[in-house]
């Protein structure tokens, strides 16, 4: 009797085709059966999980002081990734005495100290996980091991290393992120890098200044915008050094730190700074310079007012309005400039901060001014226009006006 392979060999070419087409319906049910399989795994999975995670929450108070002896479940890896998950959970919105306590619980538990040794010990995604894990306890002795990470030939664990320092946010992370890139340099792009940076060094940015000024320009660059992210007034003297230096982000981080310092030389550090060729460097000047509510700063305002820049026109009428003098004389020069988007942003500023009424009022009741100055001004403010006529044909205040209370 003739088989079925006798037959197909006498269909020649078409056999192959016939052979293809069995072969793909075979694969295509074998893919099929694997994704029902899976699918019904998985709902089990999650189901089975769902109704554990009720369970122990249930109890997670008696969990989290010891009632429940914590060999119950940490000798059970399903029940145990689950009380760890839901621990670093409740660190996200715990406050200072819930994360205290979690804390405690997760050291007693013996949780973190499992973490340090797997982030060492396990090698590609195991060890990755471990690393993200442990910076999220925020516990001081992971340190040590997430710097060891920083120096894993992956590229994907060097990133987890640092993601897990950010997240500890304390200056010793800072310090182990530092010596790090003194050694190996950049590494890992920028954008992780600064934001670790940023969340580290907020509370001892001193701590840059050093690695700064000995840094590679690449780095260099990447450290001025950390440092103009975190700089504070306590660092005004030492960023002086900064004012005059080539990188844009170290002159706006010395303009940011002008902004609350006692130094008498801050108005006219920032004065200069604010006719920087670089706008966010002129931005942080003229903000710094509004912060300091000092009438030496007027003209550095007004001319920030018609600066090319709308952000930096925003700030500088936010200044100007913001200080602490007669309105009327700061209306009329900004009147003067004869530039309409420097009016535009002063009026803009005045109906944010709410002093739209107290200038109509000032107008109304000024003695210094003139009836047609103060009838041009009183137009200005309603059309939000300026005047046909030239301003040097109308009378000015006098000077003294600009004078603070």
């Amino acid at each position: 009797m003739e088989s079925i392979f006798d037959k197909l060999w006498r269909l020649g070419p078409a056999a192959f085709v016939l052979k293809a087409i069995i072969t793909a319906i075979a694969a295509n049910g074998f893919l099929l059966a694997f994704i029902l399989l899976r699918r019904t795994y998985r709902k089990r999975y999650f189901a089975k999980r769902d109704a554990r995670v009720y369970e122990l929450r249930q109890r997670w108070e008696a969990i989290i002081s010891g009632e429940i002896p914590y060999g119950t479940w940490r000798k059970k890896p399903f029940d145990r990734r689950i009380v760890e998950t839901i621990a670093l959970d409740a660190f996200e919105a715990a406050g200072s005495e819930e994360s205290a306590r979690l804390l405690k619980f997760l050291r007693t538990s013996g949780l973190i100290e499992k973490r340090i040794f797997e982030a060492r010990q396990l090698k590609g995604w195991r060890r990755r996980r471990s690393l993200v894990a442990l910076g999220r306890t925020r516990a001081p002795e992971g340190i040590p091991a997430l710097a060891e990470g920083l120096r894993d030939r992956d590229l994907e664990t060097r990133m987890a290393a640092l993601r897990g320092l950010g997240r500890m946010a304390s200056p010793q992370a800072a310090e182990e992120i530092l010596a790090w890139l003194g050694e190996k340099g950049l590494t890992v792009p920028e954008l992780p890098l600064q934001s670790a940076l940023v969340q580290c060094c907020a509370e001892q940015p001193q701590s840059l200044l050093p690695y700064i000024q000995n840094a590679e320009s690449r780095l260099r660059e990447v450290l001025g915008r950390v440092l103009g992210e975190v700089a504070t007034p306590s660092l005004g003297m030492d960023l002086l050094q900064f004012v005059g230096d080539d990188l844009d982000e170290l002159r706006a981080a010395a303009a940011r730190a002008m902004s609350q310092t006692q130094s008498g030389l801050a108005p006219e550090v920032l004065t200069e700074l604010a006719a920087d060729p670089v706008w966010f460097v002129r931005l942080r000047a003229i903000v710094s310079l509004g912060k300091l509510s000092d009438r030496h700063a007027i003209p550095t305002l007004l001319r920030g007012l018609t600066d090319s820049n709308r952000l930096v026109r925003l700030r500088a009428a936010e200044g100007l309005v913001g200080l602490n003098t007669e309105m009327v004389p700061i209306f009329e020069k900004v009147v003067a400039t004869r530039d309409r988007y420097g009016l535009h942003a002063y009026l803009t500023a005045l109906e944010n901060a709410g002093m739209r009424a107290k200038l109509e009022v000032e107008l109304r009741e000024s003695k210094r001014a003139i009836e047609e100055v103060k009838s041009t001004l009183q137009n200005v403010l309603e059309t939000g226009a300026l005047p046909a006529e030239e301003p040097t044909t109308v009378p000015s205040l006098p000077s003294s006006a600009l004078r603070l209370r």
